[in-house]
């Protein structure tokens, strides 16, 4: 057991290092467009609409009673499904790979705007310990499995245009198709994590808020 794990480390770190600068892109862009959203909240005159879309959540939260637990992982698990799949599609195209630089800064976009509205509407302490239970710990695996299938559709571009033999597209496109797999299972991980740990921390604690 702990040396397959071992095997699985040296197989992360190594594709790492072999994808640096494709790695080091992907963070960039996913880091830009968390700090586009936070700079957009920040500068952004809508204030009220603000405080009402974090106040109209948490009420929504507060009259739940047992909780539509299946409703929501069913939900989110479709929109991580339908991430995945967009990601993958726009990957195996070589003029897909700009959609998949719109889709990764777009969802930076979208957790600097959550992030900064929290802090916004429920100040520095309420806000960060609210951000840690809705957000921080799907995240953990969230953030990195679109960063490495970002990654993954980069290395299928360069591969691609350094060999357009029929033989080696196959082979790229079903190392994408595989990576791909393994980032969905991650994400509907991050999805049970976020309803069955972080919806039900957040619905005992949200009479704090």
């Amino acid at each position: 057991m702990q040396k397959k794990k071992n095997e699985i480390l040296i197989a992360i770190k190594e594709n790492i290092i072999s994808n640096l600068k494709s790695y080091v892109i992907i963070i960039i862009i996913f880091t830009a467009g968390i700090f586009f959203g936070v700079m957009f909240i920040n500068q952004t005159n809508s204030k009220e609409e603000i405080n009402q879309y974090i106040n109209t959540y948490i009420d929504e939260t507060k009259t739940i009673q047992n909780g539509d637990y299946f409703l929501e992982l069913r939900q989110d698990l479709r929109d991580n499904i339908i991430l995945v799949f967009l990601l993958w599609f726009a990957g195996t195209t070589i003029i897909g790979l700009p959609i998949v630089f719109g889709i990764i800064i777009f969802r930076g976009f979208s957790l600097g705007i959550t992030i900064a509205s929290c802090v916004y509407v429920l100040g520095k302490v309420k806000g960060i310990i609210f951000i840690f239970i809705t957000i921080f710990l799907q995240n953990i695996i969230f953030i990195p499995a679109i960063i490495f299938l970002g990654v993954s559709s980069i290395r299928l571009y360069m591969s691609i245009i350094k060999d357009r033999r029929k033989e080696n597209i196959k082979i790229s496109i079903l190392r994408h198709f595989i990576i791909s797999i393994i980032v969905l299972v991650a994400m509907i991980l991050s999805s049970i994590i976020k309803i069955e740990i972080s919806y039900r921390m957040l619905v005992g604690l949200i009479k704090y808020f």
